[in-house]
């Protein structure tokens, strides 16, 4: 396996224990409360804490720091808006999670927020 290949798998590794951490160990009742509001300073620290996290996971494997920068702005866009519209969702649909629309709702923004992981990869990959 090259070097590049390898970077790119430990990069991913990292993206994937940094999105566990921060969607299901570090979130605090304020990041989980009203989430279907749009301004919503919880949402905004929890999108943060993913944008650190992200941006370390980026800077131990080399990344320089103005595409970091520009990577984790965008993320922390992204994520705020995916989880904005769950809530929404969630809020319109009294969805519990003995519903399965529950389930599809946290499938389809557990999704997009992967497809995002493959996108700031790829903009490492294309501009870094």
């Amino acid at each position: 396996m090259t070097a590049t290949a390898t970077t790119l798998l430990i990069l991913l590794f990292l993206l994937q224990i940094k999105h566990m951490f921060a969607d299901y160990f570090w979130q605090t009742s304020r990041m989980l409360c009203d989430r279907g509001r749009y301004v919503h300073m919880g949402r905004a620290q929890h999108a943060g804490l993913h944008a650190l996290g992200s941006a370390l996971a980026f800077l131990i494997v080399g990344a320089p720091v103005p595409l970091v920068l520009a990577i984790i702005f965008a993320e922390w866009v992204a994520h705020y808006h995916i989880d904005w519209a769950k809530g929404r969702w969630s809020d319109r649909t009294g969805d519990t999670p003995t519903d399965a629309g529950y389930w599809r709702a946290m499938g389809v923004d557990q999704a997009l927020h992967q497809l995002t992981y493959l996108a700031m990869v790829w903009a490492w990959v294309g501009y870094g």
